[in-house]
């Protein structure tokens, strides 16, 4: 059956958090918990994980991505690297994401130096599945609202001339 025009359905739209750590269960544990959260019906599409097991892989794909990467959750110890150098790779991208830090070790001096290099927030392994939500929401509503100003300031600049 043909549908009428105007009646197509939509695109399912795709909110890509990028999970770089060499544990594979790391990814698998995320995508169970952001997608099982409910909140596909606030973000007007759908959470998908987007998994690298390395810091090489993961800046290719924050190059290289045709679709946002608004958030990244970067182990701690990447071997080679650390999430130091995700976070200094991301940050020379013209729209970086957000990035989250994991840690089974994660204490107040990781949580301070994270925080002071310019990480979103640190969160602790074995992940909890409200504070993974919690966390990756907050990132992704400040990257939105973020997208939104970059969209107003633009259309503010257009109307000025």
């Amino acid at each position: 059956m043909i549908e009428p025009a105007g009646n197509e359905p939509r695109p399912t739209r795709f909110v890509n958090i990028l999970s770089v750590s060499p544990i594979d269960e790391d990814s698998l544990v995320l995508e169970r918990i952001v997608n099982d959260s409910g909140w596909a019906e606030y973000t007007d599409g759908k959470w998908r994980v987007i998994a690298s097991r390395t810091l090489a892989l993961a800046v290719t794909m924050l190059r290289q991505s045709h679709d946002p990467i608004p958030i990244v959750l970067s182990e701690r110890d990447l071997l080679p690297g650390s999430w130091i150098d995700v976070l200094d790779q991301s940050m020379l991208l013209p729209d970086p994401p957000f990035l989250v830090v994991t840690s089974r070790l994660a204490d107040e001096r990781l949580w301070a130096e994270a925080l002071n290099r310019g990480a979103y927030d640190v969160l602790a392994k074995p992940f909890d599945g409200k504070e993974v939500i919690r966390m990756v929401c907050s990132a992704w509503l400040h990257w939105r609202d973020r997208h939104v100003g970059m969209a107003e300031a633009a259309i503010g600049r257009l109307q000025v001339r």
